[in-house]
């Protein structure tokens, strides 16, 4: 999954991104002294597993733990190319400043393996929590019009937060309800992979490290991070700033599955899966020509991306039902 068919998901440079990943993490092989954490407890991540997993959380404090961390996890090459297709639920919980000017220290094929291995895990979260939507949405859609009134509340729900209605107490009509089956849907962890890298620059970007955004999300609040030259044309804007990595994966899932511009993705990704053909991240990209100003172009860059970094082996990947393990960067002692 990075760069050519040699360096796959978790290519031959992984023992280098092993290596380099405290770079990412907020960590120094070299200061091993006591460091204060960053986060003293985990973020609310609602995980859906068979069994209630255990957590712990991993401060990136060397890089003796990291190697240590991932041999421990069997997060291999071996088990990649083997054809494993299991990640680990390895979740950041925040961008470290220090990736920024590390990054540069270290050659890109590392950089972009690293990318790929912390971002995944965080993708195939946010799409496993859409799936217990549409599951729970489908089964109302088969008793609709016999809805108990907590039925009727849930569905009603739903339908705000994907924006089909504005009001909590709306009721929805069979036009109405077609257009929720329609939103409330996965996005391919290429696609995700690809806009992510595009949109961050690898994680790298001034907004991603201010506040975890990863995906060029904008804002008009007071929250909002302003570029250091705004485009009066446009308004008061700026970007989202999000308080986990997580938070944003959730948040660009959630616009491109409600917002008008990328409606003709709904409709692709619909009628592929009606066709009985595989909703890939290749084919979803066509209809993103409105994602950017670049129109077109940003179209053939997230393909660009996507063929480059073979990303479309990501669309079969899933998360362990294992532990959950945070990765807490830490900060510089004093």
């Amino acid at each position: 999954m990075i760069l050519d068919r040699k360096l796959t998901f978790q290519g031959t440079i992984f023992s280098l991104a092993i290596g380099f990943l405290l770079l990412f993490s907020g960590c120094s092989d070299v200061k091993e002294a006591h460091e204060s954490p960053k986060t003293t407890k985990p973020p609310k991540i609602k995980v859906l597993t068979k069994t209630a997993p255990q957590s712990r959380i991993v401060y990136t404090s060397s890089t003796a733990d990291i190697n240590r961390l991932l041999i421990e996890i069997d997060y291999s090459l071996e088990a990649w190319n083997s054809g494993e297709r299991e990640i680990p639920r390895l979740y950041l919980t925040d961008i470290s400043p220090r990736w920024q000017t590390q990054s540069e220290q270290i050659p890109i094929k590392a950089k972009k393996a690293i990318f790929f291995q912390l971002v995944i895990p965080l993708i195939l979260h946010a799409n496993e929590l859409i799936e217990v939507e549409q599951k729970m949405l489908i089964a109302l859609a088969d008793g609709f019009g016999h809805l108990s009134v907590p039925q009727q509340q849930k569905l009603q729900a739903l339908a705000k937060k994907y924006k089909v209605i504005k009001k909590v107490d709306e009721v929805l009509d069979k036009t109405a309800l077609q257009e929720l089956l329609e939103r409330v849907n996965v996005i391919p962890p290429s696609l995700s992979l690809a806009q992510a890298a595009e949109e961050s620059g690898w994680g790298t970007s001034r907004f991603a490290i201010l506040g975890n955004s990863l995906f060029g999300q904008w804002a008009f609040s007071k929250d909002a991070m302003r570029p250091r030259q705004q485009r009066k044309e446009l308004g008061d804007y700026g970007l989202a700033r999000f308080d986990t990595p997580q938070d944003a994966v959730n948040s660009y899932m959630l616009n491109l599955n409600t917002h008008l511009a990328y409606k003709r993705l709904r409709q692709l990704r619909t009628r592929l899966s009606q066709e009985g053909k595989k909703v890939s991240g290749y084919e979803l990209a066509k209809t993103l020509d409105k994602y950017s100003e670049r129109g077109q172009a940003y179209v053939e860059s997230l393909h660009a991306m996507m063929r480059i970094n073979h990303l479309g082996e990501a669309d079969d990947a899933y998360l362990w039902d294992k532990e959950i393990i945070y990765l807490t960067p830490v900060e510089d002692a004093g």
